[in-house]
């Protein structure tokens, strides 16, 4: 199990019907590729984000796969229109299955 992480997202809080809007994601987490070895030349496991979701009423915004080679403490910028009031939910699945979730609320006048 990672320790110490943390999802981050900052998303707008008001848009118009139909507004584009750019999200941005961060999460503190090791991404421990499986590669390296500690002081006593053990393999350290491999524990890293493998998945990244977001949805938006339900909807599929965007989902990706992530492998080995991503950095630690990914970040993720991507946009998306917003058609009505509603909460966006980003989820963050890990390789010992831990699952992380953050939400956000959009109101759109």
């Amino acid at each position: 199990m990672a320790t110490g992480v943390k999802p981050r997202v900052r998303a707008p809080k008001t848009a118009t019907p139909g507004e584009v809007v750019v999200l941005k994601t961060l999460i503190s987490h090791p991404m421990e590729s499986g590669q390296r070895r500690d002081s006593d030349g053990n393999i350290i496991p491999r524990s890293i984000i493998n998945r990244f979701t977001c949805t938006y009423g339900g909807e599929t915004v965007i989902e990706m796969e992530l492998h080995g080679a991503i950095s630690t403490n990914p970040y993720i910028e991507f946009e998306a229109k917003v058609p009505a009031s509603g909460e966006f939910v980003f989820t963050w699945y890990d390789d010992d299955g831990d699952v992380y979730e953050e939400r956000a609320e959009v109101t759109v006048a």
